[in-house]
């Protein structure tokens, strides 16, 4: 049995399913982790608002940065790829996530001028991902 399958090969965010809701709870009062809670939110917002249409909105069970829930992965192909934390899983941070995929998809590699950054994602990066056959200059 593999552990991968197909996923969209444009831009997209991937949002670990399996976080946390909180540094003291597994799960919010309803039983839903705040992964599985923040991605719902991010696919909603894709969903519904026509700014987002171009963003796939994915998810999987842990990204392996557990200790900075809620966690996603931006990327799209040719890019500088950015895994972000520390979220909580509310519509305020499924926003700020998804304004910043809309600016790492414009850029011409990945790289989105500071003054473009969502407030809501200022202080949540964790990782810088190069992609596929490349590496930062």
């Amino acid at each position: 049995m593999t552990m991968l399958r197909p996923a969209a090969d444009g831009p997209s965010v991937i949002a670990c399913n399996s976080c946390r809701h909180s540094g003291d709870a597994r799960e919010d009062g309803e039983g839903v982790r705040g992964g599985a809670r923040l991605a719902g939110l991010l696919r909603d917002l894709a969903d519904s608002e026509p700014v987002y249409a171009r963003i796939a909105v994915e998810e999987m069970p842990c990204l392996f940065a557990c200790k900075d829930f809620c966690t996603v992965h931006i990327r799209a192909p040719g890019k500088l790829g950015y895994v972000l934390g520390r979220f909580a899983p509310d519509e305020a941070a499924a926003r700020a996530i998804l304004d910043y995929a809309v600016h790492h998809t414009a850029s011409a590699e990945g790289r989105v001028a500071y003054a473009d950054w969502p407030d809501g994602v200022k202080g949540h990066f964790l990782v810088r991902v190069p992609p596929p056959g490349f590496v930062a200059a």
